[in-house]
């Protein structure tokens, strides 16, 4: 398979193949006009190769794993290697959860305020003179020198 129609299938540039070949991450025979001919499986490893990039490994690292994957043994250093950053992925799932409940929370607020938002009162009422309120006034700037 040619270098562009991988890309395609795979859904990456070429240029992103070619680094691929640079880190030895993935590999390509060569015809005999010098284009890159790469197998089938190809486009298989380059997804995978995408979603090891994707949660947060070096190169250094799926280069590793990819051979683990294609030999089917994985050496202790790696496994401890993977289960950190398994354990890395799942708190900063849990983080980006977090952060998509509270902003549930905040468009839940924004769409049903409370009787007691003025914000939301004033977003919806007449307009709003030039002179801030005396309850809305910005606190004086210090300098720290």
């Amino acid at each position: 398979m040619r270098i562009g129609e991988v890309a395609r299938q795979a859904g990456v540039s070429v240029r992103a193949l070619r680094y691929y070949e640079e880190q030895d991450l993935l590999q390509a025979e060569r015809s005999s006009g010098g284009q890159r001919q790469y197998p089938d499986s190809a486009v298989d490893r380059v997804h995978l190769i995408q979603q090891l990039f994707a949660a947060g490994l070096p190169s250094r690292s799926v280069r590793e794993v990819l051979r683990c994957v294609y030999s089917g043994t994985v050496s202790p250093g790696l496994l401890d290697q993977l289960e950190s950053e398994r354990a890395r992925i799942s708190g900063r799932i849990n983080e980006l959860l977090a952060a998509r409940d509270r902003l549930d929370g905040v468009i839940a607020t924004t769409r049903n305020p409370p009787p007691e938002c003025t914000h939301a009162q004033a977003l919806d009422g007449p307009a709003l003179s030039a002179a801030p309120s005396s309850t809305h006034r910005p606190a004086p700037r210090t300098t720290d020198r």
